[in-house]
């Protein structure tokens, strides 16, 4: 089933990860990562989890899911170890028209995390629509060797002469003609003993 590819900003947004294991703590560091507010709910929890929230990164809450944990809560991440607890949460969520991503079985969730590769503010996702996380990610690593970190200082200077194409005003088709242009000189640049961007 085709999902709507959807950048959003979540800085500051509440949101819900119950589960205090392994799979919990890579979604949390992406959230971190986005400067979301993370709420940790699980009777148990790894070192890494018990180090963010020493250091004060997330806050947690010791003890088994309840739906009144929902509350105020943006996006919820169902990450417990049990697929009923799993489903549970997200029937709730759901209810209270809440996104929610559940790890072990993304069809019972509306949203789901893709493997993500950043390059300053580029940001190239891979999904499989929940089918396969593990192929996006394979996927995402092979990009990541084609696309190396000089592509962020690329989009550094294209973004600066697009702002000034902006303030200077002009047709917005003949501004994007132009960037374009000088982001495939760019790349040409970096990338002059490969195939050239066509």
């Amino acid at each position: 089933m085709p999902h709507l590819p959807l950048n959003i900003d979540v800085r500051g947004m509440t949101v819900l990860v119950v589960g205090g294991g392994n799979v919990a703590g890579r979604k949390i560091k992406s959230l971190l990562e986005a400067e979301a507010a993370v709420t940790v709910v699980a009777p148990e929890l790894s070192s890494e989890i018990v180090r963010l929230a020493a250091a004060g990164a997330v806050n947690l809450k010791s003890g088994f899911y309840e739906p009144c944990d929902l509350h105020d809560a943006f996006l919820v991440v169902a990450a417990t170890n049990d697929p009923e607890t799993n489903r549970r949460i997200a029937a709730d969520a759901s209810l209270r028209g809440m996104l929610v991503a559940v790890t072990d079985e993304p069809g019972s969730g509306n949203c789901t995390f893709p493997a993500l590769l950043r390059r300053g503010n580029l940001e190239v996702s891979v999904s499989t629509n929940g089918t396969c996380p593990g192929f996006a990610a394979v996927v995402r690593d092979l990009l990541a060797s084609i696309i190396g970190e000089e592509y962020g200082s690329i989009l550094a200077v294209l973004a600066l002469e697009r702002e000034k194409l902006l303030t200077e005003g002009g047709h917005s088709t003949y501004n994007n003609k132009i960037l374009r242009s000088h982001a495939r000189e760019l790349i040409n640049e970096l990338t002059e003993h490969k195939e050239r961007v066509p």
